[in-house]
């Protein structure tokens, strides 16, 4: 899908930074309809002469311009924000909202405007195109808008769609998942160095193994217990290293991982009700 709206990015960190690069590498928009602000000059001016884009270092104006605006700062500064570009935000605009634990009534209440509105949930493999993205919308989001989001967020990855309540799960299992699978991967390559294998090597060996397998996984189709079947034989290495893994728990330590994360998503998106209201 080719978007044909102006987005403008209010915070040009690196998230957003990842979108605006997927959105022109895919195609699904052109330099001329994309806008950043921050309050970095540094980073504007690179973004500007990196892809070709407008920037500006006014919220208010970027939001007056845009028909699509991605609320992309640190969710800690949305008290400052929403006051500041609320009145350029009515019912033509739609807005995206990447921050964690900001939910979609106390943007509501802080955007009394009117505008559409949208959470996202993008994880960090998006610096590669690599990203998984979980979208809630509210009520007043059409499907011409959901269309526009799956080509915003399928730019830099996989895109679904969610009812927010979930968003708090997703913030544990994808959204912090990266962190999990990067102390997976560390594991591995340290006992790659306690078996005597060079740092490099262990290292090499373990972050190809993750990613091979998840490609694999992807590509075929096939349930993951079935895919580890195919690695496990009789008697064999596989089968003896993943008893050691189910003795130590591995699949509960991770269950609760995720729980965990997903309780503290909801307690953020709590405080952050009662800063912003909407309660």
């Amino acid at each position: 899908m080719s978007i044909e709206r102006t987005i403008a990015f209010l915070g040009a960190g690196n998230m957003a930074g990842a979108l605006l690069d997927g959105l022109l590498h895919s195609g699904a928009a052109e330099p001329q309809r994309l806008v950043a602000s921050d309050v970095r000059p540094g980073r504007l001016e690179q973004l500007r002469e990196r892809l070709g884009i407008r920037t500006t270092g006014d919220n208010a104006e970027a939001a007056r311009v845009a028909d699509v605006v991605v609320l992309a700062t640190k969710p800690q500064v949305f008290d400052r924000l929403l006051p500041e570009v609320a009145a350029a935000l009515g019912p033509d605009k739609l807005v995206v909202s990447i921050a964690a634990g900001v939910p979609i009534a106390a943007l509501r209440a802080g955007l009394p405007g009117g505008p559409r509105i949208a959470r996202a949930m993008p994880n960090t493999p998006a610096l590669v195109r690599e990203g998984a993205t979980a979208v809630a919308t509210d009520g007043g989001v059409t499907d011409e808008d959901r269309a526009l989001l799956r080509a915003l967020f399928d730019s830099i990855g996989v895109t679904v769609f969610v009812e927010e309540p979930l968003l708090d799960t997703v913030t544990g299992l994808s959204g912090s998942g990266p962190a999990y699978v990067f102390m997976i991967v560390e594991a591995l390559a340290d006992a790659g160095v306690k078996g005597g294998l060079d740092r490099e090597t262990a290292m090499t060996l373990a972050t190809q193994t993750v990613l091979g397998a998840a490609r694999l996984l992807r590509e075929t189709g096939e349930h993951p217990g079935r895919l580890k079947d195919m690695v496990t034989s009789p008697g064999g290495t596989a089968i003896a290293g993943l008893h050691t893994l189910e003795a130590g728990g591995l699949r509960t330590t991770l269950m609760d991982a995720v729980e965990t994360a997903a309780a503290r998503a909801r307690q953020l998106g709590e405080q952050a009700i009662a800063r912003l209201g909407g309660g």
